[in-house]
């Protein structure tokens, strides 16, 4: 069993913004060689999340919107003290929705996504000049 680690760097532009990364994971899963395990993405940040989900401008828009009032703009206490001075509790709050990390199984080298499936890597607290994604893949 073999172990790559890859990191991606992301910068974002918008508060709220999924991007599709489907095609640097592949890229990662190609180089390491690797052609059948479990490619894991994670976010290393808490503002941000990865998710599958389809590639449609339309639906991006949609799930922007549902996040969003979902967590409506509001007074929250992690704002009065931030690390950073940003009021980002917002955010947090909508990354509890949705999760810091997705597993994709991987076989014959390729992703075993399906026929409408992406990966996105979602900014919850842009714009943010660097963002950061690991990518793990083990397998063999």
């Amino acid at each position: 069993m073999r172990q790559v680690l890859s990191e991606l760097t992301l910068t974002t532009e918008r508060p709220v913004e999924f991007i599709d990364i489907t095609a640097r994971v592949r890229e990662a899963l190609t180089s390491s060689g690797i052609r059948d395990g479990n490619v894991t993405v994670f976010s290393r940040h808490t503002t941000t999340a990865v998710k599958v989900n389809e590639r449609c401008s339309r639906l991006q828009q949609d799930m922007e919107e549902i996040l969003k009032s979902t967590v409506p703009a509001a007074s929250y206490r992690h704002d009065a003290d931030t690390v950073d001075g940003r009021p980002n509790a917002r955010g947090h709050l909508m990354s509890l929705l949705l999760g810091a990390s997705e597993t994709v199984p991987a076989a014959g080298g390729e992703l075993m996504l399906g026929g409408w499936q992406s990966i996105f890597f979602v900014e919850l607290d842009g714009p943010r000049r660097e963002r950061n994604v690991v990518v793990k893949i083990i397998g063999e």
